[in-house]
């Protein structure tokens, strides 16, 4: 009998009845594993960019195979079951068997496959991937879930994209591997105790990478090489950004800049929300409200200050785009029911971002109203989409169902965005969006947390979600400082949560004041961008004396800081590096590290440790092994390895400088 295994070039291929798995080196010392039960394999990418061939070894044994690229050796039986070691032959990753087809493996009753191809009707298939679970692996990254687990072992994850979730499916395990899924339809993993299953509900096929590396920065680097890293951050990006929802008129807008320069605070960036179009879809001023544009840019930027304009991918039927995109098909489909599929404001539909011809439409619509009148920083805003109910399977791209392309959707928002303002000569360029995919940072997508609570109990969700989606590959990353829904500035209690945000948010990768606040005010008209209300007051001065103060102590700390953050976004250009990272990332010898999930490093010297919870006036603080360690406040050394108590005034975050470092975070 003929054996199952052949080789193409550095491919090693298994064909057995109808399955077909490929398994071939991707980068250094990584992988990539694709099957299906098609006739041929797709030559999709997705997340992952073209690489050149790595050298692999191979061998062929009649009941065997393997491959070897650098750190990775993945062995295939001839039943097929995959198992992937390190160098040193320590055990990573094994696919979860339960079969009799080779009884010198275990042998079970239970008739489970590693890979479960399940027909769909129309041709697709519902997959799952199975593999062994390590009770004591400790697993990281995927995206943003509002929930406040930063080791995500025994946690059951969604694989879709939701106001305030972002899917971005790469995980970094602490046996000394990292993980990409690498298919962007809907789904769902499992990282149990006992099995660890990611399932697509529509795919044609298997796609997955996996890389070794001997610490968590080589692995996160390695995947960086083939999804892409950030570009450089402008210098306007790392200030302070202001914004509130809404800014109703331009002469509203600028009397704020103006009382910032007044005050002399440092202001980089002030933002324009939604509504300030005539009809969703126009993407363009409402003249009644914004009359002057390029008159309004001219005197920001004599302050020195940068504007960002909200742009929603809603497409009203009252549009004055909406007929010829419909004609041409840039519109997202729905396979049931109305074409509608959000109502806030008007009844409107999606544009199809997989569509490259909708992506140039969009931007060119962009470019003539807002680009040609000097705007350089977009905000994606319902990038999900935000669909008003999320039966996922309703919806259809031009790439495909929704439930097998959808999680794509953000990333080719911020391509459309990226490819035109780079076509127009722009360098470093930087758009905030509200969702992400693996990949999407190479498109300079700096993510937000979407539309979260404002509450103690959501900054604790953001704290890890900040670290999560920077070891996901996503290092440009906020908040919206105070939280998004509610929140009085006249509220004590609420006061005291926006200052504990306001002082973490200074030692997040971008410095973003945001928020729906009470109580709103009313609408200006009855049409345009006159109908929608606003939010009360937002600005640092809105929160009283004591805050206020407190506030400008943390806007001057940024700015000493920007010679640091200017290194570190590099590093983060460079290499992928997180700007904000857990302990172990830098510090993976001290095992302690590993458990640590209330403080994180700002880049390689400060220690940051935030109070996320109410009426708190002094923590605990763990300081890694192997160095002195300096309170930023104080100036007291203390020993690595240790916990240290130190007061937590509500003017005070606890910071800590690693021996050796020279930041200027007190005056001098």
């Amino acid at each position: 009998m003929d054996s199952v295994f052949k080789t193409e070039g550095n491919r090693l291929i298994r064909e057995y009845d109808s399955e077909k798995v490929w398994i071939e080196p991707w980068g250094s010392d990584s992988l990539r594993v694709r099957a299906t039960f098609l006739t041929t394999m797709e030559e999709k990418d997705w997340a992952l960019l073209p690489v050149e061939d790595n050298e692999a070894t191979l061998e062929i044994k009649e009941d065997q195979a393997s491959i070897t690229n650098g750190k990775i050796r993945a062995i295939m039986t001839a039943a097929g079951k995959i198992t992937f070691y390190n160098q040193n032959g320590d055990l990573l990753l094994e696919e979860y068997v339960r079969n009799r087809k080779n009884v010198k493996d275990f042998c079970s009753a239970l008739k489970i496959d590693a890979r479960e191809f399940k027909a769909n009707l129309g041709g697709d298939f519902q997959l799952t991937q199975h593999f062994e679970s390590n009770p004591e692996e400790r697993l990281y990254g995927m995206g943003q879930y509002q929930q406040p687990y930063l080791n995500l072992k025994n946690c059951t994850l969604e694989l879709a994209q939701r106001n305030s979730q972002a899917s971005v499916p790469f995980t970094l395990s602490s046996l000394g591997y990292g993980f990409l899924w690498n298919n962007p339809a809907i789904g769902q993993v499992t990282f149990g105790k006992n099995i660890t299953e990611w399932t697509a509900k529509s795919t044609k096929q298997l796609d997955y990478w996996i890389t070794a590396g001997d610490s968590p920065a080589e692995i996160e680097e390695s995947y960086a090489k083939v999804t892409g890293t950030v570009p450089m951050m402008p210098e306007y990006g790392m200030g302070f950004w202001q914004c509130k929802l809404r800014y109703q008129t331009q002469e509203e807008l600028l009397e704020v800049a103006r009382e910032y320069k007044r005050r002399e605070l440092p202001i980089d960036v002030i933002v324009i929300d939604y509504f300030h179009w005539p009809t969703q879809g126009d993407f363009r001023f409402d003249p009644e409200y914004w009359p002057d544009p390029e008159g309004m840019i001219d005197e920001l930027e004599q302050m020195g200050i940068k504007l960002m304009v909200s742009i929603w991918p809603t497409i009203d039927k009252k549009s004055e785009n909406y007929q010829e995109m419909l004609q041409k098909g840039y519109l997202t489909r729905t396979e049931k029911g109305i074409r509608i599929t959000h109502d806030f404001l008007g009844n409107t539909v999606y544009f199809d971002s997989t569509n490259p011809g909708a992506r140039e439409f969009v931007w060119e619509k962009a470019k003539k109203n807002y680009y040609d009148k000097g705007v350089r920083i977009f905000w994606l805003d319902e990038a999900e989409p935000e669909y008003n109910v999320y039966d996922f399977e309703n919806y259809r791209y031009h790439l495909g169902s929704n439930a097998q392309v959808g999680n794509i959707y953000p990333m080719m928002f911020s391509k459309a965005f990226y490819d035109g303002m780079t076509e127009e000569g722009q360098e470093n360029v930087v758009n905030l969006v509200r969702c992400a995919w693996a990949g999407s940072q190479r498109y300079g997508a700096l993510v937000w947390s979407g539309d979260i609570d404002s509450s103690f109990e959501s900054l604790k969700n953001q704290f890890t979600i900040g670290l999560n989606m920077g070891l996901a590959g996503i290092p440009w990353w906020t908040t919206d400082i105070g939280g998004f829904h509610g929140g009085d500035p006249n509220d004590e209690d609420f006061r005291e949560c926006m200052i504990r945000w306001f002082q973490y948010g200074a030692f997040c990768p971008v410095f973003r004041l945001h928020g729906d606040r009470e109580p709103h005010s009313e609408p200006l008209g009855a049409s345009g961008g006159g109908m929608c209300p606003s939010g009360a007051d937002n600005e640092v001065w809105s929160y009283g004396e004591e805050a206020y103060q407190i506030f400008k102590k943390y806007m001057q700390m940024r700015e000493r800081l920007r010679p640091y953050i200017r290194r570190i976004m590099e590093e983060a250009h460079e290499k992928g590096t997180p700007l904000m990272r857990p302990l172990f990332y830098d510090f993976s010898h001290d095992l302690e590290t590993w458990k640590i999930e209330d403080a994180y490093m700002f880049g390689p010297d400060l220690l940051v440790a935030p109070v996320m919870n109410q009426g708190q006036r002094s923590r605990t603080v763990y300081l890694p092994s192997g160095c002195k360690w300096t309170n930023a406040h104080t100036g007291t050394v203390h020993e690595g390895g240790t916990y240290v108590e130190c007061d937590a005034p509500l003017d005070t975050i606890p910071l800590f400088l690693i021996e050796g470092a020279d930041l200027s975070i007190q005056e001098r």
